[in-house]
């Protein structure tokens, strides 16, 4: 029997999460053969650790027009439009019925520990292109597999990375020997376990994102009903107008409400905020902990940490291919600068598809979350609208995929360039951000985007 030729091949999607799922469902569109590995049991895996948080989008903004379309023959109707799920509803009633339609063309417990070009490591020049890739999986009874590929859709996300406490972007000094203290998600307070390990208690909220304002609204619910229940708001800038998000002016209104309600937490004394604070070590002071920072300030003892400082991306299993990255995000280069915090952090990006995202590695791309590198405010639909050209691409029609089709909003407020970790910055227009009009970016046909989860 011939061996098969490189495009009688798979493309290989690392990841059943939302974009990764979305990939496949374009490349079934262009008839041509996708695989998704998912480490996890089931779709949405990572999606489903951050079950009880809710998106910022209603159902009509997180679904992808070719995953609908898989969706209806088996009846499948998208729930109302006008909603807003959380992240248990995205995973249970759209990611895991598209990745049931997909059917073997997914596996579970499949995690790519891996992939290269066959025969050749990054330094080999020679017939590099015209090699299939390498796809090394391990499975979960342990066993290992090696899968060939003409194509690497990696939508792994950055999950299973969060950004450390410290300020210097590494673990604060006793960080590692206090983990039994310190959480690195927005906490389930609807778990019984997760309520009593925060009920009563003091607790430092790191982080000045989506993800903190959820925390520090969740525990402010808590503290209205346990006593002794109080969240200290850390903070490496200072107070200013984009502290809080968009607000009224987010044209993700979800949103903006998440982030009056962290705002309204530290009106009401349930949270309080210490800014300027670039944290540097962990100390123990009895069964309490003590964040230490650079210049040597010591907080008041807490009871528990939650970081919510952001994601990096897992570049290990990609460390024989030849990717382009921004040295500072870790970002796809010709993305980096429409990303940049910066530069502008107004909660939106210049429309990209296949020219933003190639590599000097042909035929590998880097989707999601994880093409973000460690740039916060990730769209979904940005994710999907960068399948759809990839795909595109993949199967030969680069007219499609150079033709951009996306409506992205923007959260009303600029956090300044270059000011977005300055303790002393009072962030507003008026900084030198990129976007001081508010306006909605359209190119070609689109729908509008929405934020990839509510943390």
């Amino acid at each position: 029997m011939n061996a098969p030729t490189t495009d009688q091949l798979p493309v290989v999607v690392v990841g059943a999460g939302p974009v990764g799922l979305a990939a496949a469902a374009r490349l079934v569109e262009r008839g041509l053969e996708p695989l998704v590995l998912e480490s996890g049991p089931t779709a949405g895996t990572a999606v489903r650790a951050w079950s009880h948080v809710r998106l910022f989008s209603p159902w009509a903004e997180v679904t992808d027009p070719a995953a609908e379309k898989l969706l209806a023959p088996t009846g499948w109707v998208r729930p109302d439009g006008a909603a807003y799920p959380t992240g248990g509803d995205w995973a249970e009633q759209y990611l895991q019925p598209l990745a049931d339609v997909l059917g073997d063309k997914v596996r579970y417990g499949a995690t790519v520990t891996g992939v290269a070009r066959v025969g050749r490591d990054r330094i080999v020049d020679a017939s590099r292109d015209e090699q299939p890739f390498a796809v090394h999986v391990q499975l979960a009874d342990g066993s290992e597999e090696l899968l060939a590929a003409r194509a690497v859709i990696d939508a792994s996300g950055t999950w299973s990375t969060p950004s450390p406490m410290g300020a210097d972007g590494l673990p604060a000094l006793g960080e590692k020997s206090a983990a039994e203290r310190i959480s690195y998600r927005v906490p389930d307070l609807g778990d019984p376990a997760v309520r009593a390990r925060y009920a009563g208690k003091r607790t430092a909220v790191i982080g000045s994102g989506a993800s903190a304002f959820t925390a520090l609204a969740h525990l402010a619910d808590l503290a209205k009903q346990e006593d002794g229940t109080h969240a200290a708001w850390i903070l490496r800038r200072g107070i200013g107008a984009s502290t809080y998000g968009g607000g009224e002016a987010d044209e993700l209104p979800a949103r903006g409400a998440l982030g009056l309600r962290a705002k309204a937490a530290v009106e009401a004394g349930h949270a309080s905020a210490v800014t300027g604070f670039r944290t540097q070590a962990v100390e123990r002071d009895g069964d309490q902990l003590v964040l230490v920072a650079e210049d040597g300030r010591g907080l008041d003892p807490v009871d528990e940490v939650i970081v919510l400082t952001g994601f990096r991306p897992d570049l290990s299993f990609l460390s024989e291919l030849r990717l382009g990255l921004d040295e500072r995000l870790q970002a796809p280069t010709a993305l980096a600068p429409l990303i940049d915090p910066n530069v502008h952090s107004c909660g939106t990006v210049y429309p990209h598809g296949v020219n933003e995202l190639a590599h000097p590695e042909k035929d590998v791309y880097l989707v999601g979350m994880k093409s973000y590198g460690r740039a916060p405010t990730f769209l979904a639909m940005t994710g999907y609208e960068q399948v759809r050209s990839i795909t595109a691409a993949v199967a030969g029609d680069r007219e499609a995929a150079e033709r951009v089709e996306l409506t992205l909003p923007e959260t009303g407020v600029c956090s300044g360039a270059g000011l977005f970790d300055d303790p002393d910055a009072a962030q507003s227009s008026e900084d030198g951000g990129c976007c001081a009009a508010p306006a909605t970016l359209q190119i070609g046909i689109g729908t509008p985007a929405t934020a990839s989860g509510g943390c």
